[in-house]
């Protein structure tokens, strides 16, 4: 396992929430941060540098999680995810070069569509 997923599997086994609500509130974090960006873009005061990365940083995760033997997702859900994360860091890679507000939206939305079905896929909690 290479040290991105060793680090993602360190803060998963301490995090208080469960691995799903773990990368839920992750993806909205980062979705907070490009939507930062956006809003900020023209302005030239972006914080653009800060979300791609971030956004960079949690994709690469998921790239390498999803490709780790040692994952126990079916085959088709981290084929998947894989080709989810080649898409998006595809994409932060492009607005690292020429920003747009058009491929900030499409990560912000992406991020949140994800982060809103892992949230609807956890567990709660019995009443």
């Amino acid at each position: 396992m290479n040290s991105a997923a060793n680090a993602y599997a360190k803060v998963a086994k301490a995090a208080p929430l469960p691995p799903r609500e773990l990368e839920a509130t992750l993806l909205i974090k980062a979705a907070g941060k490009l939507q930062a960006a956006h809003d900020q873009l023209e302005s030239g005061a972006a914080p653009l540098d800060d979300a791609l990365a971030f956004n960079r940083q949690l994709w690469t995760i998921f790239a390498t999680s999803a490709t780790t033997p040692e994952n126990p997702l079916p085959a088709k859900v981290r084929e998947n995810v894989a080709n989810l994360a080649v898409f998006m860091l595809t994409e932060i890679l492009a607005a690292s070069t020429r920003p747009s507000k058009q491929a900030l939206t499409t990560m912000i939305n992406i991020n949140r569509e994800l982060a809103a079905g892992l949230s609807e896929q956890a567990p709660q909690p019995a009443a």
